[in-house]
């Protein structure tokens, strides 16, 4: 299973880039397997950034996260890398550094509302899927 999990934050949802955003994940060949939107509450949010807990910015993300809705999609590629394909595409975490060409490079314009998050390792994917998408 080559999959990985996207969100289009709520800065991506409130700017309406998310077709945009499945656009280059599909153009790049990526299917999408799973989609839905909902309102990322407190317990998802402490679920999902599990590993910032205690750290000074915490607070502040997961505020963001829940803030208005956001849509988390699964995307399946061909190679064990489909992770790092996507976040090559996503760009840079920090958008003032991100290349032109990516999706935080291209719209992104602060550190905290990049757009969009993606799962950094295989092992991140299948944790992250699960939270999100229990059924698969």
């Amino acid at each position: 299973m080559n999959r990985t999990l996207v969100l289009c934050k709520p800065d991506a949802v409130e700017r309406a880039m998310v077709g945009e955003i499945l656009n280059r994940f599909e153009r790049k060949g990526l299917k999408i397997v799973a989609l839905r939107m909902l309102v990322i509450d407190e317990a998802l949010a402490s679920q999902h950034y599990e590993e910032h807990v205690g750290k000074g910015f915490y607070p502040e993300l997961v505020e963001f996260i829940g803030r208005s809705p956001a849509v988390a999609f699964v995307l399946e590629g061909p190679t064990e890398e489909t992770y790092a394909m996507v976040r090559l595409m996503m760009g840079a975490t920090n958008p003032g550094v991100a290349d032109p060409g990516t999706i935080r490079g291209d719209f992104a314009t602060l550190m905290g509302e990049n757009m969009v998050h993606g799962s950094d390792s295989a092992e991140s994917a299948a944790r992250e899927i699960a939270l999100f998408f229990p059924e698969l």
